[in-house]
């Protein structure tokens, strides 16, 4: 029993990022992507968030393509699940994080947390966008460049975390490659 719960605290990191992406790609297949479906065109981007910047016209054509029953649907998209999948996928990435670099590097967690800040500054902006929108078609200048940006600086947060995760990936399997070869080695 000792064992068990050694090897549990040795590896809880890896079991918090096995279940944390676990739940990550649940949460996008019976949440995420059916809640998202009214607001959805076949034709177009089908969220503001997901371009790396934006500028009027583009926030414009994409208010415009839709009905005001499908902006409120995308309005409440943006507070309730888009919110959650930020704090979702944060908690799923600083954990490969800390478990890639045996929880020595807190610090490289800084980007991933970052970028879910920006991710829900960005819905913040989006639903000001929409509010003014539905009010009077009109809109802001200011608003669409302060949520362009921050979606350009989310982006490059994700970039970076993507990049200490790949860089956590290659250092584990070259410690696992000279491991094995060192073990597997026969005195010649």
């Amino acid at each position: 029993m000792i064992k068990i719960i050694k090897n549990f605290n040795n590896n809880r990191f890896l079991y918090l990022a096995i279940g944390s992406t676990l739940i990550f790609f649940l949460y996008l297949i019976f949440a995420l992507v059916p809640v998202s479906s009214c607001f959805k065109l076949d034709v177009g981007s089908n969220s503001l968030g997901l371009s790396f910047f934006y500028t009027k016209d583009m926030v414009q054509s994409f208010f415009e393509s839709r009905t005001q029953d499908q902006l409120l649907c995308y309005n409440q998209f943006l507070q309730k699940w888009d919110t959650i999948f930020a704090l979702v996928s944060t908690v799923m990435f600083g954990s490969w994080i800390v478990c890639l670099f045996k929880n020595k590097s807190l610090f490289l967690i800084v980007p991933t947390i970052l970028g879910m800040i920006a991710d829900w500054s960005e819905n913040y902006i989006e639903l000001l966008m929409i509010e003014t929108y539905l009010n009077s078609s009109a809109i802001s200048e200011t608003l669409v460049s302060l949520g362009s940006g921050i979606n350009s600086f989310k982006f490059a947060m994700i970039g970076l975390t993507y990049l200490i995760i790949l860089i956590g990936i290659m250092i584990a399997l070259k410690i696992f490659l000279t491991n094995f070869i060192f073990r597997n080695k026969t005195p010649q």
